[in-house]
C-alpha cells in the first residue's frame, strides 16, 4: 500500500500547482523508495520507459525547429505564394489540402502533417492570405474562423483516412476487441469498408468549404467593393 503514496504525491503536487516534471519526479522517488528500488534504479526504469517509447517525444522535436522556420518568415512567405495564385479561394486551397491529406493518411502517413508542423505555419496563413486576395482584408473574426476551418480540416481528413490504412493502430485495436468477443474479422475488411467513409467525409466537409467560401464573401464583400471576384 506504501507504494501508491506517489499517486498522492502527484495529487498534492498538482493541487499546489507545482512543476510537473518535479511532481512526476518525487511521485517515482517516492513509490520507488517504498518499493525497494534504490535511486539509481529508479532512474533507470526512467531510462528504460524513455527509450522504448522515444518515438512519442520525437514530435516535440517539430516545435523549436517550427518556430525558428517561423522567425525566418516561413509565415511570409507562404502567404506570398498562395496571394499570387488567382482564382483560390480559402476553401478551395483547404479542400485541395485535405484531398492531399486523406491520400497520405491513407497510406499511413499519417504524421507527415498535423496541426504545428504544417497547419499553423503554412495551411492556415496560406489560406487567410487567399480569402484577402479574393474577398479582401479580412477581419479578425475572419481570420479566426479561416484558421479553425483549417485546424477542422486537417483533423476530420486524418481522422476518416487514417483507418484505411491495414496496418494502423486504430484497426489492429477493433480487430482485437472483436476478437475477444468471439468475433472474428480480418483488418481488410475494416480498411475496405473505411473507404467508403473516407469518401463521404470528403463530400461533406468538401461542401462544407466551399459554402465557407461563400459566407467569407458575404461577410467581406461591404467592406471591399472594389474586390473583382472570378
Amino acid at each position: 500500500m506504501l507504494i501508491l503514496l506517489g499517486v498522492a504525491v502527484i495529487v498534492a503536487g498538482f493541487a499546489l500547482r507545482l512543476n510537473p516534471l518535479l511532481v512526476v519526479v518525487a511521485a517515482a522517488l517516492t513509490s520507488g523508495w517504498f518499493a525497494g528500488l534504490s535511486p539509481l534504479q529508479v532512474i533507470a526504469a526512467f531510462g528504460k520507459a524513455f527509450n522504448e517509447n522515444r518515438y512519442v517525444s520525437i514530435a516535440y522535436l517539430a516545435l523549436p525547429l517550427v518556430g525558428v522556420l517561423e522567425r525566418a518568415g516561413l509565415r511570409e512567405r507562404a502567404a506570398a505564394i498562395i496571394a499570387g495564385l488567382k482564382g483560390v479561394t480559402a476553401g478551395r486551397f483547404l479542400l485541395s489540402y485535405m484531398a492531399l491529406r486523406q491520400v497520405t493518411a491513407a497510406v499511413g502517413l499519417v504524421a507527415i502533417a498535423g496541426q504545428p508542423q504544417t497547419v499553423r505555419p503554412l495551411i492556415a496563413p496560406m489560406a487567410e492570405a487567399a480569402t484577402e486576395v479574393h474577398d479582401g482584408p479580412p477581419d479578425l473574426a475572419a481570420r479566426y474562423a479561416v484558421r479553425a476551418m483549417a485546424a477542422a480540416t486537417d483533423n476530420i481528413a486524418v481522422f476518416f483516412s487514417e483507418d484505411v490504412f491495414i496496418a494502423m493502430g486504430s484497426v489492429l485495436l477493433m480487430v482485437g476487441f472483436l476478437t475477444s468477443s468471439a468475433i472474428v474479422l480480418d483488418p481488410i475488411h475494416i480498411s475496405v469498408w473505411s473507404i467508403p467513409t473516407a469518401l463521404a467525409a470528403f463530400a461533406i466537409h468538401g461542401a462544407r468549404l466551399l459554402l465557407f467560401d461563400r459566407r467569407l464573401a458575404r461577410r467581406l464583400a461591404p467592406r471591399t467593393p472594389g474586390v473583382i471576384r472570378p
